[in-house]
């Protein structure tokens, strides 16, 4: 069916264009800057002011190996990999398997239990009541402190639960018919059906251990050693702390010199991961929202 384009029609769509356009330059910009300004001079990248369209003073990698020498990046790397891999690994899998459970019609105080796990989206125990808990239990300064409490999401249960809830109830009962226990169900009939919305939950879990310093910032106050990225970055950033930089300088004033252009550098060496995965798994994001998405 074809429709016939009207004057009204074609300036709503130029005018659309020009408006998401602008919305894609205003989110782009900031990314732009912090890259030129991590390949500027450090004397220039000090005297200049506003926006960066090139390296200012012209192309220099000198911020990137003054960054990459420092030993407190690589560790905070590592220590952050470990803490993402284990913990998204742990928050998918922890999550399908109660939103498998929950999901089930017949399950006996499904309803309550649903409620509980809810009423903690409303209600929180506090910083205070959680740091007892984790002394309590022994894991301060462990890295257990920093994956353990990020396993389970309600917000990633809801969404993981909705579903599981749509998927036809003809595929389980055809499994059970023919002998599959649980396990068999969620791992090898629903687990595939459903791997749109374990991807979205897989990113948000990603993405929300990589960004998280607070934690570690509570919980890490003597184990220096397990620090992630992001609390190096925090240092660097808030705290100006680029002690364990070597600048090339013995000049009083070199630390000032170089903080800006370490700082830069510093926040594109902690976000590229992150903005190079997401492209793998953004075919999967509109799909598995919408899959898991609540109903009203």
């Amino acid at each position: 069916m074809k429709y016939r384009k009207t004057a009204g029609g074609i300036t709503f769509t130029v005018f659309n264009h020009l408006i998401m356009i602008l919305f894609a330059l205003i989110c782009l910009m900031p990314i732009w800057h912090t890259l030129c300004a991590s390949f500027s001079m450090p004397y220039d990248l000090g005297r200049s002011s506003g926006l960066l369209l090139w390296p200012a003073g012209g192309f220099t990698t000198e911020g990137y190996a003054l960054v990459l020498n420092n030993k407190s990046v690589w560790t905070g790397y590592l220590n952050t990999i470990i803490n993402v891999s284990l913990g998204t690994l742990l928050g998918v899998l922890l999550t399908f398997i109660a939103a498998y459970v929950l999901s089930r019609k017949n399950l006996l105080f499904g309803s309550v239990l649903i409620f509980l796990i809810m009423f903690t989206m409303w209600f929180d125990g506090g910083l205070i009541p959680r740091f007892m808990v984790i002394r309590g239990l022994g894991m301060l300064d462990t890295r257990a402190a920093l994956i353990l409490p990020t396993v389970m999401s309600t917000f990633n249960f809801i969404i993981m639960r909705t579903a599981l809830s749509e998927v036809p109830d003809g595929l389980v009962e055809s499994a059970t018919i023919d002998g599959a226990g649980h396990l068999t169900i969620m791992f090898r009939i629903i687990m595939p059906v459903t791997k749109a919305t374990l991807a979205v939950i897989a990113l948000y879990y990603a993405v929300g251990i990589w960004n998280s310093w607070f934690p570690a910032s509570i919980y890490l106050s003597k184990n220096r050693a397990l620090r992630p990225l992001q609390l190096v970055l925090r240092d660097i950033l808030i705290n100006a702390d680029t002690s364990s930089i070597n600048v090339p300088s013995d000049a009083a004033s070199a630390t000032d010199l170089y903080r800006p252009l370490v700082q830069y550098t510093t926040i594109v060496i902690a976000t590229a991961p992150i903005l190079a995965v997401y492209p793998f798994i953004q075919k999967y994001f509109v799909a598995g929202v919408m899959l898991g998405s609540i109903k009203g």
